[in-house]
């Protein structure tokens, strides 16, 4: 029977009959993937639980910073488009009555949704099923959602594309990818850096958006009765019509799917206390269904551009492109074409730019809630979303996954 070692440094004290051995320490080897993704996620610019439930720890935005970058979805320049093809197709005074019902329902609809997400900092997923949707619904509204997402970044970064063309006679093909690309190093780093971009942005948006009309109207008074009076491409939208009403409201209904991504950002409104009740208050609406009442005004405006490009024999099937509307109206703010179409590109560069860094950061894992995640905080978000975007495909993952809010160091689905 052997006696007990002495202790020492490695071998503690045992007892009598008992022998140990010393022990070394192995060397644990961090490769440098490792260590720059573990740094990604340790860091809050890069980690902010993209798109699940927003802890109140990480909530410390003000009202207005939140309302803020949710409000500068508004920027799309599909909404003129939207408006364009309604009075083309069903006449001025059947799209202006759908316009208008269309943004009063997504108003409506709005509020209780933007309520409890910024309420609970939930997102559209988790939102839906805690409204009972179960399981299976709650994959079947996100497949809906993602591809809303998907669609929209492709038909903005199209726009984006048409105004680089126009501009610097960059082919389409290339513009789609510039577009696209242009969008990951500023999605990357989550809604940290896009409220950044947001609010830097708003000032110089707002004003490029405003100054044509201004023009238009000092110079061209008489547009809008000529406006009232024009019945489409075919010439029987002239009256108000049930069947080409109710054919253009379901054109404009589908944009009540932006009230997800409006939610996304609403996930970070601060808690509301009996102090900022009322700021609160003011930002979830200004914030979430908020965005209804620039958006009707970009669908009527976008309207007035389509007839003032057509009086001024632009092709109908051209018309309705946002850059050639705001062409049409720069061309009376400048009095050089070289100017008005830098003006026009550099308000749609910034417009688009204002809604896809949003299309990406809350389409990216918007895929079906049936799945695992399998990597990433916000860098491969936005990876996943230029790649989804560009094919029209949505990425796939497989096993198991717990429905419960919790923070989410990974795209979810």
């Amino acid at each position: 029977m052997s006696v007990a070692t002495p202790p020492t440094a490695h071998a503690p004290r045992v007892g009598p009959a008992v022998t140990t051995s010393v022990r070394t320490e192995a060397v644990q080897r961090v490769v440098k993937v490792r260590r720059d993704y573990n740094k990604w996620v340790a860091s809050e610019t890069m980690e902010d639980y993209a798109l699940r439930f927003t802890p109140h720890s990480f909530r410390k935005w003000s009202e207005l910073r939140v309302a803020n970058t949710a409000f500068g979805a508004a920027s799309f320049l599909v909404l003129e488009a939207v408006g364009a093809t309604l009075l083309v197709e069903y006449g001025f005074v059947n799209a202006f009555w759908a316009i208008l019902i269309t943004g009063l329902i997504i108003f409506l609809a709005g509020v209780p949704i933007s309520c409890y997400a910024a309420r609970h900092g939930v997102d559209m997923d988790l939102l839906t099923r805690g409204a009972g949707f179960g399981y299976i619904g709650s994959t079947v509204t996100s497949l809906i959602y993602a591809s809303f997402t998907f669609i929209f970044f492709a038909l903005e970064a199209a726009i984006m594309a048409y105004a680089l063309e126009l501009a610097f006679d960059i082919p389409p093909a290339w513009g789609y990818l510039i577009c696209a690309l242009v969008v990951v190093p500023l999605v990357t780093h989550g809604v940290t850096v896009i409220s950044k971009l947001q609010v830097w942005t708003q000032p110089l948006w707002i004003f490029l958006l405003v100054v044509p009309y201004v023009y238009v109207f000092q110079k061209n008074p008489g547009v809008l009765n000529e406006l009232t009076g024009y019945a489409g491409a075919s010439g029987q939208g002239g009256q108000f019509n049930i069947a080409m009403f109710g054919a253009a409201m379901t054109v404009g209904i589908a944009l009540i799917t932006q009230m997800g991504e409006q939610v996304d950002y609403l996930r970070f409104m601060p808690e509301r206390t009996q102090k900022n009740r009322f700021r609160w208050w003011a930002g979830v609406l200004v914030g979430g269904p908020g965005w209804v009442v620039p958006g009707v005004l970009k669908m009527l405006g976008g309207a007035l551009l389509a007839y003032l490009a057509i009086s001024h024999s632009v092709p109908v099937d051209r018309a309705v492109d946002p850059n050639q509307m705001y062409l049409a109206a720069y061309e009376y703010v400048f009095p050089r074409a070289t100017w008005a179409i830098a003006a026009t590109a550099l308000l749609v560069v910034v417009s688009q730019l204002k809604i896809n860094v949003t299309n990406a950061y809350a389409g990216s894992p918007m895929t079906w809630p049936i799945a695992r995640p399998t990597s990433g905080t916000s860098v491969h978000c936005a990876a996943r979303s230029t790649l989804a975007a560009m094919t029209c495909a949505s990425p796939t993952r497989t096993g198991p996954r717990n429905g419960r809010p919790r923070r989410a160091r990974f795209c979810r689905a």
